[in-house]
């Protein structure tokens, strides 16, 4: 790792850390510490440390807000790229169209849609996740999907930037070419359409309300925990098997939102990966359903 670390610095990125826990760099609040972080702040930076750790067969690992993730609490030992509150600029471009680094908050991103008075990203506006995850994951909610709204994506292709289109990121129901082929998302753009502030501000409210009623916002959490089983809901089966509050350790089904594992104090990451276990046995014997993860599961 010493010269990895070397060979960073030859680099002049300025924000380097060892030894950082990843705990903080996640919203379940869980997760050991990366022996290297690197907070990158440009598509040069990024570039270049993906070449860096491509030449030198160094597995790698990015994360933007961590939002979907579960990380264990052994730590990682490969380098962790961080593209957050430093890789979030927003432009305008041609009036409709607004391109968003990685970084940028999808809450930022329908902020400044809401500025400019263009609708479209009000549905997904209280995603706690950056636009690289949200790209990433086809991330969606209430009926919305990232695919209704992108039209190219800037991103690492064979270490070179390239913008493809959004008809080669074979989105699908929280799916996309970048989990199968490694591309590493830089930025996208988002085609939206004019609106009066008050009705995108209006619609943003009544989300956000929704979500306050239904979901456990007061808790660590990593979203919804399953995948939407085809013909079901993952959160009725586990509400209809009474899986409600069941708890292993600090980590517990919601009793407010079935599909949420939360973190009620001091959940560790065996807490939660034997919880998700006992959940899905549970529905596998009572419903002959296979419940599948939603959430990124990290473990080394």
């Amino acid at each position: 790792m010493k010269k990895i670390i070397d060979e960073i610095r030859k680099l002049n990125i300025e924000t380097v850390k060892e030894n950082e826990s990843l705990s903080k760099y996640t919203t379940f609040r869980i997760g050991g510490k990366a022996e290297l972080l690197i907070e990158a702040k440009s598509d040069e930076e990024v570039l270049n440390l993906v070449r860096l750790f491509d030449e030198t067969k160094t597995p790698y690992m990015l994360i933007g807000k961590g939002s979907n993730l579960l990380i264990s609490d052994e730590g990682l030992t490969r380098p962790v790229i961080v593209l957050d509150k430093n890789f979030a600029k927003i432009k305008v471009l041609d009036g409709d169209v607004l391109y968003a680094e990685a970084g940028a908050s999808l809450k930022s991103l329908a902020n400044k849609a809401l500025e400019l008075g263009l609708g479209g990203l009000e549905a997904i506006s209280g995603i706690p996740g950056t636009v690289g995850g949200g790209v990433y994951m086809n991330a969606g909610a209430y009926g919305s999907e990232i695919k209704d709204l992108v039209t190219k994506i800037r991103c690492i292709k064979n270490k070179e930037i390239v913008e493809i289109d959004a008809s080669e990121a074979k989105f699908g129901h929280r799916r996309s070419v970048f989990q199968d082929e490694g591309y590493v998302i830089l930025g996208a753009y988002f085609k939206l359409y004019e609106k009066s502030r008050e009705d995108i501000e209006k619609e943003q409210r009544d989300y956000t309300q929704r979500r306050k009623d239904k979901q456990p916002l007061e808790y660590p959490s990593a979203g919804s925990v399953f995948k939407r089983p085809e013909g079901y809901y993952a959160s009725k089966l586990i509400e209809d098997a009474g899986l409600k509050g069941l708890s292993v350790g600090g980590a517990m089904v919601s009793p407010k939102h079935s599909g949420f594992i939360i973190n009620t104090g001091g959940a560790t990451f065996n807490d939660v990966v034997t919880l998700i276990s006992e959940v899905k046995k549970i529905i596998k014997e009572k419903f002959a359903v296979d419940l599948k993860e939603e959430i990124r599961i990290i473990n080394e």
